[in-house]
């Protein structure tokens, strides 16, 4: 049995998060931080969860949080996690970080995004990237875990078994995403207001999501060069889910057969990602941890299709996965 705490409990990914563990047989959830005004119970701030952990929102201090868990899920804003993280691995506690905090490796690029200085610069560039698909080998050992962001991984899974094989140039690929309004979390926004945002689809960001070091750095990765991505994201009138469209240009005549050949074997043994010979909708994978994914060579470009859930394989499942390599237990348990 682990025991786990949760710092920042109130939000969206929180809630999916502790639906997720309880279901967990080896897990124990002993806390959950957050700054809550007067410690309410859990179920006040999420009423699905009356019955089913009787535990309230605390002020712990990051010490306290140690002394009481062997390993915290930090859902924090970007920008507030990094002053936290290394008081928790002082007090030898495992993390997995839901923040952007520690998945790039440039610090000067983080300012740049995310427009303050890191807190703790020097860590940047020695954090495993939580994409088991990817990087796996790497998360058993990890004190700290970067959990990937939501639309990254919808980019990310798709393009870099492709980026890899070489069967794609790495330069000017389009990563066109459509979300889901909890994608924005629960603090309320104008844009998020049901009257805005309801009945209507609009882009946001283009050209300035944080998203897109991101996917730019791992795909960079994959493929062994500079990746350019041009990421241009959609608000859509719904509560979860992203569908993500990639184009890219072919490196020499290919097929669609090789495409879906080469996404089937890359991903032969990996529990949540499948490959599918249909048009993949964000219905098909709401609720799960699974990211489907498909593949269609139109005129002079390589398209890719993929959706998943962005609270789950996009935030907490994702997090429970890494959690499970962390700890040695199976990598499905839970989910």
């Amino acid at each position: 049995m682990t025991r786990v705490a949760i710092i920042g409990g109130a939000g969206y990914t929180a809630l999916e998060l502790i639906r997720i563990l309880l279901r967990h047989p080896d897990v124990e959830i002993v806390a959950i931080s957050d700054i809550q005004e007067g410690q309410p119970h859990l179920a006040s701030i999420h009423p699905s969860l009356a019955g089913r952990l009787d535990l309230c929102l605390e002020k712990l201090s990051p010490a306290e949080v140690s002394a009481r868990a062997e390993c915290v899920f930090g859902c924090l804003p970007h920008g507030v996690s990094a002053s936290i993280v290394p008081h928790l691995l002082d007090g030898n506690t495992r993390v997995v970080d839901f923040s952007a905090d520690y998945r790039l490796n440039d610090p000067q690029v983080f300012a740049k995004w995310y427009g303050q200085e890191h807190a703790d610069p020097d860590r940047l560039g020695k954090v495993v990237y939580g994409l088991p698909e990817l990087f796996r080998e790497d998360i058993p050992p990890a004190q700290l875990v970067a959990n990937p962001g939501c639309f990254p991984t919808s980019a990310i899974l798709p393009l870099a078994p492709l980026l890899k094989a070489g069967l794609v140039e790495p330069d000017g690929i389009i990563v066109d995403s459509k979300t889901g309004v909890s994608g924005a979390g629960r603090t309320p926004r104008l844009t998020t207001h049901y009257p805005e945002c309801n009945e209507s689809i609009c882009a946001y960001n283009v050209g300035r999501h944080r998203h897109t070091p991101e996917m730019e750095q791992i795909l960079s990765t994959a493929a062994g060069a500079n990746v350019d991505v041009v990421f241009v994201p959609h608000l859509v009138p719904m509560d979860r889910g992203i569908l993500t469209t990639t184009y890219s240009r072919p490196v020499g005549k290919l097929t669609e057969d090789k495409l879906m050949d080469t996404l089937i074997d890359f991903y032969a043994e990996e529990p949540f990602v499948r490959v599918v010979d249909h048009f993949p909708g964000t219905k098909d994978t709401w609720g799960s941890n699974f990211c489907d994914i498909t593949a269609r060579i139109v005129s002079d470009r390589v398209i890719t299709i993929s959706c998943l859930d962005n609270l789950v394989k996009g935030a907490s499942g994702a997090a429970v996965q890494n959690f499970n390599l962390m700890f040695g237990y199976p990598e499905t348990t839970a989910m």
